[in-house]
């Protein structure tokens, strides 16, 4: 794997990913980013790190759109814009990376390896927390006495 950095389009394989939204008619993109998240989230063997990188990419994307979601802004994201996302892909989102992060996930195991494990999880847990935010606490009394 060609990694340069640790963000979510900086190695070879998410910039490649980048280039197939780019080259895709805007209508299909979202189909794409489906199925990236769909090949990570379903997948019951060992995930393959092309596939756990697709997956991050594709998170990352969908994060942008969340309230409080980082814009993709790294040299190789996609230069072609992403059509508004169906809500609906956020769980699916979430259920990606949750596996990019599972013990049977070659990703993981090349960061622990290249010992940026921590800064990575990090950097999943913060797209994870954009795209399934935890509810504001009810201030309200659910019933007054």
């Amino acid at each position: 794997m060609g990694t340069w950095g640790i963000g979510s389009f900086d190695n070879d394989t998410a910039a490649d990913f980048a280039g197939g939204l780019d080259d895709a008619a805007p209508e299909a993109r979202a189909g794409l980013l489906r199925a990236a998240l769909e090949r990570a989230a379903r997948n019951p063997e060992y995930l393959d790190d092309d596939e756990g990188v697709a997956a991050v990419a594709a998170a990352a994307l969908v994060a942008a759109q969340c309230p409080g979601g980082a814009a993709v802004d790294g040299a190789y994201g996609p230069d072609e814009p992403i059509p508004p996302l169906p809500v609906e892909l956020r769980p699916l989102a979430v259920a990606a990376l949750d596996r990019v992060v599972a013990e049977e996930s070659e990703l993981a195991e090349l960061w622990g390896e290249a010992g940026n494990g921590p800064t990575c999880r990090r950097g999943i847990r913060a797209l994870r927390d954009v795209l399934e935010p935890v509810p504001p606490a009810l201030d309200v009394p659910l019933f007054e006495l």
